[in-house]
C-alpha cells in the first residue's frame, strides 16, 4: 500500500501536517476580500481549472501521494504556466473540493 512506505504521507496526514504548520493569515491586517482573493491564486495563476482538478481527483483515487500528483499536474494559465503546482497547492485544491462536495451533499 502506498501510505505504508516510510517517508510518504497519506493525503489526510499531509493535510494535518499542513494545517499544523501554516499560518492562516499571512497579513493579519488584510481585509476578508484580500484574503479570499489570495486564497484563489497559485502564485500568479488563477484558481485551478476543472481539468487540473479532475486529474488530481483521478490520481488521488489511485492513492498517489500529493508529491506524485503535483509532479503530474501542469499549470496552464498565468505567470507560472507550464510549471507544476506545489503539493500544498494540490492539497488545498482537493480540500476545497471536498468541502464544497460535503456542503452540497448536506444541503
Amino acid at each position: 500500500m502506498p501510505g505504508d512506505r516510510p517517508g510518504r504521507l497519506s493525503y489526510r496526514r499531509a493535510e494535518e501536517v499542513f494545517e499544523e504548520n501554516t499560518r492562516l493569515l499571512p497579513n493579519p491586517l488584510a481585509s476578508p476580500e484580500e484574503i479570499a482573493k489570495r486564497r484563489n491564486t497559485l502564485g500568479g495563476a488563477g484558481a485551478p481549472d476543472e481539468s487540473m482538478l479532475s486529474m488530481a481527483l483521478h490520481l488521488r483515487d489511485q492513492e498517489m501521494s500529493l508529491r506524485d500528483i503535483a509532479k503530474r499536474l501542469v499549470i496552464t494559465t498565468g505567470a507560472k504556466e507550464g510549471r507544476h503546482p506545489s503539493p500544498a497547492t494540490v492539497m488545498r485544491m482537493l480540500r476545497e473540493h471536498d468541502e464544497q462536495t460535503a456542503t452540497a451533499v448536506s444541503a
